[in-house]
């Protein structure tokens, strides 16, 4: 049999992992859990993927306002469209690190553009529109296509967990049904388990079986406090796993715990610059908590052998 984690180096986060499973998996275990309750739930964007230089749905979102000025010069003088337009990464870049701040002011106006920006299409379009994109586009500095940014240790880690007869989830910030068509093929989880942020939709009957259209406004942000709420509506469950890697996910790595189950939360820290990025910003807060709860942080320095 396959050495559990290979793509992991040997040390106390591979430990954790590999003992926490056993513990509430192995037959005869005071701490194991039913298969029901095996439940695993992992942020995407800097969890499973690439964020840097920026997420790539905002690449995807940035694109497309970009060319909505390119054909309305109207729209070149208001924001979202002028960053896109002139490629103004100091502002789309204080939009992220003001939103981890508690300020959303920039971040509600980039949403809403982005809201115009997929309005009054069809699902299965906006669906067609993202799979060909990422499909389609290379990451700008790594080299590698957009699928090829999933980190080879997170996905290993997802085969071991349903292997161990854990159901997966995603619980992004990231929309819901940017990620949908190619869950499966990059992390083996189907896309009734990708939970994100997602916009109002509205049936329109025909007499082809109708389209569920994309609407002007957010349904949710799925960031924060948010994402418990969100993931007990599409599970109805705890986990007892969890992972992710910035303030917006501490709330969901609170939610995972419980008063008579063991319980893993994982924080990964962006700290190899060499084969990735290093930063902690916007992960300030979830490292205190990490320190101060007891989660295990992952450093992908030290705890990879592999990147991608």
């Amino acid at each position: 049999m396959d050495e559990p984690l290979s793509g992991w180096k040997d040390g106390a986060a591979k430990d954790a992992i590999l003992g926490f499973v056993a513990s509430i998996s192995e037959d005869g275990s005071p701490d194991a859990v039913p298969i029901a309750d095996r439940v695993a739930v992992f942020d995407n964007d800097g969890t499973l993927w690439t964020e840097k230089p920026m997420p790539i749905q905002l690449d995807f979102c940035l694109r497309r306002l970009s060319e909505m000025a390119e054909a309305d010069e109207s729209l070149r003088d208001r924001q979202p469209w002028k960053a896109a337009h002139t490629r103004d990464h100091e502002w789309l870049a204080s939009v992220l690190a003001e939103h981890y701040a508690g300020d959303d002011t920039k971040a509600r106006i980039l949403v809403g553009g982005f809201l115009a920006g997929f309005a009054n299409i069809g699902v299965d379009q906006f669906a067609a529109q993202s799979e060909a994109f990422l499909r389609g586009v290379r990451h700008p500095t790594l080299d590698r296509g957009y699928l090829d940014c999933a980190y080879a240790p997170m996905v290993e880690l997802l085969g071991y967990l349903a292997d161990s007869g854990f159901s997966n989830y995603i619980a992004s910030g990231g929309g819901r049904d940017f990620m949908r068509p190619i869950s499966a093929e990059v992390y083996g989880i189907p896309s009734e388990r990708v939970i994100g942020s997602s916009v109002g939709l509205v049936y329109t009957p025909d007499e082809h079986g109708g389209t569920v259209m994309r609407q002007t406004a957010a349904d949710y942000l799925d960031d924060g406090p948010e994402k418990p709420v969100r993931i007990w509506n599409r599970v109805g469950r705890r986990p007892v796993l969890a992972a992710g890697n910035s303030n917006g996910d501490i709330e969901m790595l609170d939610f995972t715990q419980h008063p008579d189950k063991p319980t893993l939360r994982l924080l990964i820290l962006h700290d190899d610059p060499d084969r990735e990025f290093a930063y902690v910003s916007g992960a300030e807060r979830a490292l205190d908590r990490a320190a101060a709860s007891g989660w295990t942080v992952v450093s992908i320095k030290n705890d990879w052998a592999t990147m991608f």
